[in-house]
Order: structure tokens, then sequence, then C-alpha cells
């Protein structure tokens, strides 16, 4: 359907029956058919007439559309000759342009090379007479026009470069390099009569002469200028050589101030005497005190290797502190320009100094400031800008730096021995003071002085001796933790033959183990604060070490092994507590598992053994927790070591608690849910303020004592019939081990036929695990949750008051 329409006749679905049939309905109706078929009929004509002139349209449209189409060939064919002759008239004006420039392009290529010829001409009489000059200037040694001149003829000459095929130019350039040659030669002779090697007097000195002769050595090959700079520095510092040669007695360190002093003044010498004679770019009050600082090591090495079992750590240090001072003198007054070049000689070019402890080198000296977290958070200083002559003479100690090291080895020996004696004399830290717990005050004390060593060592040098003071570090780091620490760890009966985790855990069944008092308590917390403050800090001089150390050595510097040891000794301080709190609580547990359960005729109030744990609960936690105030998650971890320590042995005397009666049972489970609730409340026992406990510790307790009062819920449970027993015990407990089950029976004082009947069934009644998974896990999901739990223990509560 291509139009809307309301007809019939133009319907998809048109049933001529039916039309009919609607057009004659009746049998009167058949009366007016001829007007009907009329109306028909005009119809057919009219749709005749309409699809007549649509067909006769239709033909005329292709006859337009072609001519259409002749007519858009004929106007391309029209444009495309238009742009034929625009083409043609284009080449045609291109090649009169050509015709137009070609002599335009003659004239200036005769123009270029008329130039061109002029210039070189000149240039070729400006080197003919230059040459000519600069002969007769030398002869005459007129340095001051020489200079000026021989940088010209050396220009002009470059210009003639492409011209040394010809003859004439060619003896131009060597006339010019003999002239070059003869004045070398010329200017070394007149400095050597003027600075005679020879340990002659100096007779000559400085001269316009020699001034004029030192701008003509700057053009002049540049190993002339360095000949001169050579001869006059060696002759300068030959007085040098002789005053503090090997044997003499101000050559040794301790009188190491008068070789800088010498230098001082020899300085200001040539600086009155000769500073007007060299140019100043030449740097050459420098370049003496560069030569003079590399004679100084190598001379200072030589006697340090002679007499090295002379070098004492004072000696020593005083002598790296007037030579730094020296090179920080020499910072301020250069700017180290001649280090870069090869114009001096040099054993070795000093690395760039990547010494980080030039910036507070002034506030280490006057402040002891521990490394604490502060020195972190802090943003860092701007770098100072390095010094270029750091280790220039100074490396020279680097070798001999282990007479310093040796040192603070002893030193620090020393002081962890008089640590321990400070120890055995004051004894343990005094428990009911406000800072209880609080670090051991020697911890402060040695991390001052790693402190002050490593700033002191960074200065000395950034190399390998910092990776020995580091080893040294490392050791008395294990010692503090071995001797200060865990050497001060009270002693238990159970642990004599060392502190083990085996021994820590082992039950002592029907024996008393000996309590902590107070005093041991507050020292083992103490002993914990100590090693949590020495691992972060431990963490921290790592990070420090490593920023002060050359970059090439930082991978070497490694404390995790330190880090670990200080870890152990929080972990057995922790476990010493637990072990305490676990044994006080043992005799408690021993007694509920040897009481008569079978003969308790009625539920009372919670047992005399579990107001015994919880007295020692109360007494233990509250002690712990006040010291170990400064370290929360420790405290933390002690509540969850010993929930897992305690819950576990508390059902394990459960199943040693037989036989039961229902009495019996229901007043353990009283006693249960009383414990349960302690231990929920362990973190805040006894604090005025009361804190929730953290969710991993609420969730080891729940666990834990649900289960114990799942157990005893079975043992409750009639065992008649034996199937619905079964059952019962598979869904509150969710265990298929056959051991479990057999210490519930047990409990429960049936026979060991019933108890054989009961197994097999109870192997029966296992499902089957699903494919993939362990038995466990599913049946962990039937488990009731604890919500359930506690709401079913409020009705035995109700229950029990009621009897009562």
């Amino acid at each position: 359907q291509v139009f809307p329409s309301q007809d019939p006749l133009d319907r998809a679905d048109f049933n001529a029956v039916e039309y009919i049939n609607a057009l004659f309905p009746t049998e009167q109706s058949l009366a007016n058919i001829d007007e009907v078929v009329n109306k028909i009929r005009l119809k057919i004509r009219r749709l005749d007439d309409n699809i007549r002139t649509v067909v006769r349209g239709q033909t005329n449209v292709g006859q337009d559309g072609r001519q259409a189409l002749e007519e858009a060939q004929k106007a391309i064919q029209q444009l495309f000759g238009k742009i034929k002759d625009i083409k043609d008239k284009a080449e045609k004006s291109e090649q009169m342009v050509k015709e137009i420039t070609r002599d335009i392009k003659q004239l200036d290529h005769a123009k270029r090379h008329l130039t061109t010829s002029i210039t070189t001409l000149n240039h070729l009489h400006m080197l003919a007479g230059g040459v000519d000059s600069l002969e007769a200037m030398t002869r005459r040694r007129q340095y001051g026009e020489v200079a000026n001149l021989l940088q010209g003829v050396v220009n002009v000459l470059e210009h003639f470069t492409k011209y040394m095929g010809i003859p004439q130019i060619r003896q131009l350039s060597e006339r010019v390099k003999a002239a070059q040659n003869e004045l070398g030669q010329q200017i070394l002779a007149d400095f050597e009569e003027a600075f005679p090697s020879q340990g002659t007097k100096r007779t000559g000195g400085p001269s316009n002469v020699l001034r004029d002769a030192c701008l003509v050595a700057n053009v002049l090959d540049p190993r002339i200028k360095q000949e001169i700079i050579k001869k006059f520095i060696k002759q300068h510092l030959s007085e040098y050589l002789v005053l503090f040669q090997e044997n003499q007695d101000v050559a040794w360190l301790d009188k190491i101030d008068r070789r800088y002093a010498w230098i001082k003044r020899q300085l200001v010498d040539y600086e009155e005497k000769y500073g007007r004679m060299f140019p100043t770019e030449w740097c050459m009050t420098e370049r003496i005190a560069v030569e003079f600082c590399h004679v100084t090591r190598a001379e200072l090495s030589k006697i340090m290797r002679t007499r090295a079992k002379e070098i004492e750590v004072k000696l020593l240090l005083f002598a790296i502190q007037r030579t730094t001072n020296f090179e920080g003198l020499l910072a301020k007054r250069f700017s180290g320009c001649t280090l870069a070049d090869g114009t001096v000689k040099k054993p070795e070019v000093p690395p760039p100094s990547t010494n980080p402890f030039l910036e507070d080198e002034t506030g280490a000296e006057t402040d002891e400031i521990m490394i604490e977290k502060s020195d972190t958070d802090k943003p860092k200083k701007p770098k100072v800008p390095d010094n270029p002559f750091h280790g220039i003479v100074s490396k020279c100690f680097e070798p001999h730096l282990y007479v310093y090291i040796e040192s603070q080895d002893k030193n620090l020996g020393e002081l962890i021995d008089r640590f321990v004696a400070d120890f055995k004399a004051q004894g343990p830290p005094k428990p009911n003071v406000d800072e209880g717990g609080a670090v051991l005050p020697s911890c402060a004390d040695l991390f001052v002085y790693y402190k002050k060593c490593m700033v002191q060592c960074s200065q000395l040098s950034t190399g390998e001796p910092m990776i020995a003071l580091t080893t040294i570090f490392q050791k008395y780091l294990r010692e503090y933790a071995w001797k200060i620490l865990s050497g001060n760890l009270p002693k238990t009966t159970s642990s004599s033959g060392g502190l083990t985790i085996t021994s820590l855990l082992k039950e002592k069944e029907g024996s008393e183990v000996a309590k902590f008092t107070l005093e041991e308590l507050c020292l083992i917390c103490s002993i914990l604060s100590t090693a949590e403050y020495c691992l972060a800090t431990t963490q921290q001089l790592e990070e420090k070490l490593k920023e002060k150390v050359d970059a090439s050595l930082m991978e070497r510097i490694n404390l995790t092994g330190e880090m670990d040891t200080f870890s152990i000794v929080i972990s057995n301080s922790i476990q010493l507590l637990v072990q305490d709190l676990d044994a006080a609580c043992d005799p408690a547990l021993t007694a509920m598992s040897k009481m008569q359960w079978q003969n308790v005729e009625h539920v009372g109030d919670q047992s005399p053994y579990v107001t015994s744990v919880i007295l020692h609960i109360k007494q233990n936690v509250p002690i712990i927790r006040d010291n170990l105030a400064s370290t929360r998650k420790y405290f933390t971890q002690f509540c969850i070591k010993f929930a897992n320590s305690f819950i576990p042995k508390f059902i394990n005397h459960l199943f040693k608690c037989k036989p039961i009666s229902m009495v019996g049972a229901e007043q353990l489970l009283l006693d249960t849910h009383s414990l349960k609730m302690v231990l929920l409340d362990l973190p805040s026992i006894g604090s005025q303020v009361v804190r929730k406990a953290p969710a991993s510790y609420t969730k080891i307790v729940v666990k834990g004592m649900t289960r114990a009062e799942m157990i005893l819920k079975v043992v409750m449970a009639p065992h008649e019939p034996p199937v619905v027993f079964v059952d019962n015990y598979i869904k509150l407990l969710a265990d298929c081990s056959t051991d479990t089950f057999q210490k519930i029976l047990d409990m429960k004082g049936l026979k060991r036929s019933e108890q054989s009947s009961m197994l097999d069934l109870f192997r029966l009644r296992l499902p089957a695990p699903p494919p993939g998974g362990d038995s466990t896990s599913s049946l962990s999901l039937s488990a009731p949750t604890p919500e359930q739990e506690s709401s079913r223990i409020r009705k035995l509560e109700k229950l029990i008051k009621k009897r009562l």
C-alpha cells in the first residue's frame, strides 16, 4: 500500500464475495443493481484514464534525461578545452621568462666570481704582508704586536685551505707554521731564562715582555701554554717539596696545618708578584692550588703508608678535619673550572660530591637528635651546591679510615657493656609509674651515638668506610637485642633449655608454674616496647644510611636481619605474657576436669574454677594493657594469642569431663557462656574506658567458644533414638572426625557396645563430600550463627532461673 485508502477494494485481504454481499445484503437491494454496476464502470474508466496519463508521462521523462546527459557531456568538453588553452599559455609564459632571465643569471655569476677573486686577492695580499711582518716582529720580540697579528694571519690562512695545491699558497702556509714554532721555542726560552728550573734563586720575574708572551701563547699550539703553566707551577712548588720531605718533622699529620698555611702564603705572594703577568682566563692561582692538592695527597699517602702503625684515631680525625676545612676554603675562593680540563696533570679526577651531610654539618655537631619519625616527616632542606674540591686531598685518608672504624667498634662494645652493667646496677624499671612500659633509656643513648657516628663518617667518606660502619652498626644492634633485651627477659621454669615456641606452649599438667611478679610483667612490657622502638628506628637508620652512602653501594646496606631480630624479641615477649596467663589458668582447668559432673544435682552460679580463671585474667590483663598503651597493636596480638592458646586447651579439658549428667552439662554450659563473655571483654577488662574489641579477636573467641557450647549441647541431647542423636551432632558440630564423636560418647557415659553401634551409624550418616571440596566446609554452612546461639543461651539462663 503506497497511499492510505479507506476503499475496501484497496485492502490486501479483499474478498469479492463478501464485498458483493455487503453491497446487496437482501433480495430487495438487488433492485438497484444497475445503478451499482454503472458506478463501478465509471470508477473503472477513471482508473484507466489515470493509468494512461501516468504511462504517457513516464515516456517523456526518459527522453528528458538523455537530453540532459548530452548537454553535460558538451559542457565537460568545453571546460577541458579551456583548461588546455590555459596550460599552453602558461608554458609559453615560462619559456619567455627563462629567456629574459638567462642573461641576468650570467651577469650574477660573473659578479659573484669577480667579488670572490677580489676578496681572495686582498686576503693573499694581507697574508703575504702579515707573514713578513710576523717574521720581523718575532726576531725583535715584539710580542704585544705579534699576539694580534698572529691571530689575524691564522684567520686569513683558513680562507686558503682549499687552495693549498697552489705552490705559492703552500709556501706561505709553511712560513706561518715555521714562525709559530719559532715563537713557541722563543717564548719557552724566555720563561726558562726568567724562571730557571734548577735550584737557583729566581733572577727574573714578571715583565711586560712575558705578559705579552702569554698572550701569544694563547694563539699558539695549546701545548706551549701547557708547558709554560707546568714549568711555572713546578718551579713555584719546588720549595714545598723540599720543606715537607718525608723525613722532615713538619711532614707528619700532627703538623698538617703548616702545609696549608704555606700554600696560603704562596698564593698571596703569587697574586702580588705575578697576578698581572698571566691572563685571567688561565686561572693560575687555582691551578697552583690544585697542583698543590695533588702533590699533598700523594705525599700524605706515601708517608701514611710508611708510618701506618703510628696513626691514631684522634690524629687521623684532626688531619681530616683540617683538610676538609681547607677544601671548603678552596671552594669559597675558586670555581673549580680547572678540575675539568687536562692542562694540569691529575692522578685522578675527584668524583662529583654526593655528600648530603654538608647541609646539616653544623647541626650535627651542636644537636644530638635521635633518628625519629619526625626526621622523616620534615621536608628535606634544599641541597647545598656540591663542593668541587671535596676529596681532592682528603681522599688519601680513606684507606686508613679502618682505624676510625675499629675505634667505633671498640667504643660501641664498651657502650653495650655499660648498658649491661647499668641494668644490673639499677635493676628493671619500677612498676606503677605513669609511663609504665616505657622504652629503656639505653636504647635512646645507642641511637644518639649511631647518629653521631653516621654523620661523622659520612663527612670523612661516603664509600667503603660507610659500609664497614654499617656492619659495625649491625653487630651492636644484634648485641643490644640479645644482651639487653632478650638477656633480661624473665626466665620461666618450663624454658630452661632456651626460649622456644614448643617449650612455651608445652602444657604442664598437674604442675604449678610460677607466676611472674608485677615487676616482671612490667619488665617484659618495657622490653617489648623497647624492641618495637628499635624495630621502627632501625628501619629509619637503614633509610638514612642509604641516603648518605654512594649510589653504587646503596644495595649493600641491608638491616633486615636486625629488624627480624627485634621482631623475634617482640614475639618472645608476647609469648611469655601469654604463657604466664595461660599457666595461671591451668590449675583451674585441671580442677574442672576432675570434678564429678555426674553427681551435680542442680544448676547454680558459675563454678569456682571459672571464678579462678576470671580472677587471673583481671589480675594480669590490666597491667599488660596499661604497660603496652603506646604499642596497642602488640596488646591486640597478645589477646589473640591468648585466645588461640586458652580456648583449645579449655575444649580439651571439656572432653576430660566424663561422664556428665544432664544437670552437669547445663552447669558446664553456663560456665562456658560466662567464660565466653569474659573473653569477649578481655581487651578492655578492668578499664574505665570501654573500647570495642578488635573484630579479628572477637571472631576467634566467638568461633572457639561457640564450638565448646555446641559440644555441651550435643552431650545434653538424648541418645535415643540414635539416628536423631547422630544427625543432631553432625548439624551442631559440623565435625566429621570419629575421634571427636567418640569423646562425646565418653562424656555421655555410654557403654562400649552402645558406642560401637553409634559409631557405625555415625559413619553411615556422614554426608558425602561434594566433588572438589571437603566435607567440613559444607557442614559448616549448617552450623548455627553466633546470634542464634546467644539467643539460645539466654533461653537456657531463663529456664535455670525458673528452676532455682
